[in-house]
């Protein structure tokens, strides 16, 4: 498991206090001796139940005698090995239906963080889990979690991959706090897993407790951080027997009705405001084959209003700045089309109406298929050019065989069409463990493109990755290579024409202290030419890290580096220092700042790129005063201004002294309150303001004030209704004349995008 159960900031990162002592606690043997890392994997027989449990059946001590019970819960964080600090019992079944697992969990009075909130929004509570490997295959698991209050959150998680959380299923969970602690239940249908057709199976099993008040995390068996991997460290599910998932066939269709007024500025045409009125229909269905493979077919996909991207710095950035796809079609299975390199990247495909995908397992083979078209690509042409109007026509596919332990080998091809111009890559990917903490990665891939002008172009590129993994060390040599004709359209490669090594080192001490639980010193060192062997950019940069109690990281960088822009060199430095603390329960803060030498990538025509003075911080204060109500303010800070030396080379420099360049603001201010699990409320508010010296950059002063207000009625993934409304002033002003023209005015005061919609879709299951 990657990242859910390692990352300083996930399920480590957690709040509360350590008060008052464990009141009386669960009836649990004396635990034996903490495991080796080499230990035999564990064995669990699991019971058919005749009836579905209940909560009430395991408070007061209760418990049921027909389920199997698992006790021996084992620290991976902060002791590796060592007994959970609190008493941690679960009760498993099946029947015919479902799989069942029962948590009880005791707590310290007043430590258990429990808030109901939206799902997958549960992290910074005490949570419980279960990971299924259903395929048994030590290379992918399914996640169920769920805190003291029956907020969910689900996941596939990959050997070598981060958790994907685009994965969303149907289950049930219930949770209640208890005088002791809590208790939770999980049932899984098995309709919502996929797994062979054997009559009877053996699946890996791995279950979890996190307790945020001591930067906790357990798991029986005993995963330990001596080994790199987790999945060939879960113990063995045996006795379910004559289970199937059935008929599995869904369908989502939804309806969505909006209407918007925009003020429309396009390049080429006249600029106005427009109102429009769109219903929106459409339609997600999914069928089952042979319990293993997952056909989903797409008509008009949901554009995904409900969900707003988070702020990001996109001002004075060299490379394309990456924003998350939040499209539900585009988010499920999503991983079963990663590689080393992005070579899919979902947000490029713009405005498909037809869709299908096929993914799922077949065996040790792994396959993904795609096929989709893209309405964007000729809908912006002019209108006298051949290709207006027409699609682009998409195929992805990816396949991936497993062999030996934990090892595997991929191919992975894509092809994008449009009006006679084309876009091809083949890529061969593998993944081979070495031993339990050593694992490589390599990549090799090609492409071919045809422009809508006929003139052709290609290249080659590769990716090779030495990764080492423990609990006291962790090591990671990378070397990139794309040749400068090298494309992928539908993937993210935010850079070509490169050869670049990169290394990092850390190293881990756990001292025998409450208080500092970790610390460390890490490197990293970053070096590339272009294909001409000139260089464009070294980077050395040692760090410093330290884990508190209560989640509380402190970590300190400082780097020298040197990059070459638009064929000038510059020198810089950079300082930087991180803090993350859940200290107080309600209360949850992550600052970074940094501040040194920088570049402008955007000058005037009249200048050439120089080297400048700045500063970057973002920070952000989560306060959450009940369990139902939760504020986040969100704020970015970016600056930039010019040094002496900035036009020392010059002999008519812009400035004399040193002067601002520009300054970017960006605040969010967003409010969730949770009514029911089901019902919530979310409001939102974003300033993003851009003042700039216009003579030192070429950026428009610019200010926007959105305001975002959304009612969310989600009864599980599928069925849900939304409600919403959004308003975006601009400092823009629409200038009457013969054509009318759009100019900037000082203040945000015009409507630039206002749009009311609502949202309707329903799962339907057979």
């Amino acid at each position: 498991m990657s990242r859910h159960h390692v990352s300083l900031l996930c399920l480590a990162s957690y709040t509360g206090a350590l008060l008052a002592q464990v009141p009386p606690p669960l009836a649990v043997s004396p635990p034996p001796p903490i495991p080796t890392a080499t230990a035999q994997i564990k064995e669990l027989e699991i019971p058919r139940i005749q009836s579905r449990p209940r909560l009430d059946q395991f408070l007061n001590g209760q418990s049921r005698s027909d389920m199997k019970r698992v006790d021996d819960f084992r620290q991976r964080q902060p002791g590796d090995g060592v007994p959970s600090s609190s008493p941690t019992a679960a009760w498993l079944g099946y029947d015919e239906k479902s799989f069942y697992v029962v948590f009880r969990c005791s707590s310290p009075r007043g430590q258990t963080r429990a808030r109901l909130s939206k799902r997958e929004d549960l992290f910074n509570d005490d949570i419980v889990g279960v990971i299924l490997d259903t395929y048994h295959d030590r290379q992918r698991g399914f996640e169920f979690f769920v805190n003291p209050l029956g907020v969910q959150a689900d996941a596939i998680e990959s050997e070598g991959q981060n958790d994907d959380f685009s994965f969303d299923t149907l289950w049930y969970s219930e949770g209640r706090l208890t005088p002791e602690g809590y208790v939770a239940l999980i049932d899984i249908p098995f309709k919502s897993l996929r797994f062979s057709a054997e009559a009877m199976q053996t699946w890996g099993l791995a279950l979890f407790r996190g307790i945020p008040a001591h930067n906790e995390n357990s798991f029986w068996p005993y995963v330990t951080q001596k080994e790199s991997g987790f999945n060939q460290q879960l113990g063995n599910l045996n006795g379910l027997d004559s289970i199937s998932p059935g008929r599995n066939l869904q369908l989502i269709p939804y309806f969505s009705f909006g209407r918007s007024h925009e003020l429309d500025n396009p390049t080429n045409g006249v600029p106005s405001f427009q109102t429009k009125t769109e219903p929106r229909p459409g339609l997600d269905a999914k069928a089952v084959i042979h319990d293993s493979l997952a056909l989903d077919v797409t008509v008009n996909p949901d554009f995904s209003q409900v969900e707003s991207d988070d702020p990001q710095v996109t001002v004075n950035q060299r490379f394309e700045v990456r924003f998350p796809e939040k499209r539900p079609f585009f988010l499920e299975n999503n991983g079963y089309f990663l590689t080393p390199e992005t070579l899919f990247f979902s947000r490029r495909v713009v405005d498909p109406e037809f869709g299908g995908r096929l993914t799922g397992k077949l065996g040790r083979w792994s396959l993904g298929l795609l096929a989709i078209d893209d309405r964007a690509a000729g809908a912006d042409l002019d209108p006298t050019d051949s290709a207006a109007g027409q699609r682009a026509h998409i195929g992805v596919v990816r396949a991936l065989r497993e062999f030996g332990e934990q090892s595997n080998i991929g191919l992975f091809l894509s092809d994008r069409e449009f009006a006679g111009s084309f876009n091809r890559v083949e890529a061969l990917d593998t993944r081979l463990r070495l031993n339990p903490t050593w694992t490589l990665s390599a990549q090799g891939l090609a492409s071919q493109s045809r422009a809508l002008d006929g003139a052709r172009s290609g290249g080659d590129a590769y990716n090779v990755d030495l990764h080492q993994q423990s609990r006291n060390y962790s090591y990671d040599l990378q070397y990139i290579d794309r040749g400068e004709g090298f494309a992928a359209d539908l993937g993210f490669i935010p850079r070509v024409n490169i050869r670049q090594f990169n290394q990092f080192a850390q190293r881990r001490f756990h001292p025998k202290s409450k208080v500092l639980l970790s610390w460390g010193p890490n490197l990293f060192m970053s070096g590339d030419y272009d294909h001409r062997n000139v260089q464009q950019d070294w980077r050395v940069s040692p760090g410093f890290n330290l884990e508190f109690a209560r989640s509380t990281y402190l970590g300190f960088n400082h780097a020298e580096l040197f990059e070459r822009f638009n064929n000038i060199n510059f020198r810089r430095q950079d300082t930087g220092i991180g803090f993350h603390s859940e200290f107080f329960k309600p209360i949850v803060i992550d600052w970074n700042f940094n501040q040194g030498t920088r570049t402008n990538y955007d000058p005037p025509d009249a200048l050439a790129a120089f080297r400048g003075d700045g500063r970057e911080f973002n920070g952000t204060f989560t306060f959450r005063p009940t369990a139902r109500l939760k504020l986040d303010e969100i704020y970015f800070l970016t600056q930039f201004w010019t040094r002496a030396d900035s036009f020392a080379a010059s002999p008519a420099p812009p400035v004399s002294r040193p002067t601002a360049v520009f300054v970017n603001h960006l605040i969010r201010s967003r409010l969730n309150y949770q009514f029911t699990r089901e019902l919530s409320l979310r409001v939102i508010f974003d300033y993003n303001a851009t003042l700039q010296n216009p003579g030192l950059i070429a950026l428009d002063r610019q200010k926007a004030f959105t305001g975002d207000v959304l009612l969310t009625y989600l009864i599980h993934p599928g069925t849900a209704f939304y409600v919403g409304y959004t308003d975006q002033l601009e400092n823009l002003a629409l200038l009457p004349g013969s054509p009318p023209t759009v100019n900037r005015i000082p203040f945000p005061s015009t409507t630039v995008g206002r749009q009311f919609f609502a949202k309707l879709s329903y799962l339907f299951r057979f």
